[in-house]
């Protein structure tokens, strides 16, 4: 059964982290290119396959004992916001950089966008952030759900837009609340290691 407010908060979370990501600038660039439903197909499966990655670390996580998981997890969360605030952009360059194949057929399209976000994403600060709520929740379907649809609306947002998101809502407030947030659960999962 889905934790539908452990669902919203990763989906919120994760959204607000990677709206100023790479990947949101990526999907702009082969959606000027390319077919946009081409493109996000590929996205979209990329992004499952980094959800299952990051949801499988995370359980691995919860075998820690309690108190000792705790840390880990504030820990991490420290770190992601750190990485938040003080990571360089080099999301226009990324995205910029990429080729893509001369034909528009959906596979090639497709598969030119999933290879492009699966080794963008790997290893990225949204995979920290889902290893680190599944073992925070000990919830894997709920944070995989709410990962996942946060995934692919910000892929989406990216292919329709991002350009036009960006100009409204800056991107240096966007990371802020994203690190904001992170400190937050940081904190949360440290007081409650000192508690236990």
């Amino acid at each position: 059964m889905i934790d539908f407010a452990a669902a919203a908060v990763v989906f919120g979370l994760v959204v607000v982290a990677e709206l100023p990501d790479k990947t949101t600038l990526a999907g702009l660039v082969l959606s000027t290119r390319f077919r946009p439903s081409h493109v996000f197909a590929g996205a979209a499966a990329a992004f499952a396959l980094h959800v299952g990655l990051a949801v499988g670390a995370g359980s691995l996580l919860t075998l820690l004992p309690g108190r000792l998981l705790q840390v880990v997890v504030g820990a991490l969360f420290l770190t992601g916001a750190a990485l938040l605030l003080f990571r360089r952009e080099e999301a226009q360059e990324d995205a910029g950089e990429q080729r893509a194949p001369a034909g528009q057929s959906f596979r090639r399209v497709a598969g030119t966008s999933f290879m492009i976000i699966l080794i963008a994403e790997f290893g990225d600060m949204s995979q920290i952030m889902m290893a680190n709520f599944t073992a925070h929740y000990e919830d894997p379907l709920s944070v995989a759900v709410g990962s996942v649809l946060a995934l692919w609306l910000v892929a989406a947002l990216g292919i329709l837009g991002g350009r036009a998101l960006l100009r409204v809502v800056p991107l240096t407030l966007l990371t802020r609340i994203a690190a904001a947030a992170m400190l937050v659960m940081a904190a949360i999962n440290i007081v409650e290691a000192v508690r236990g």
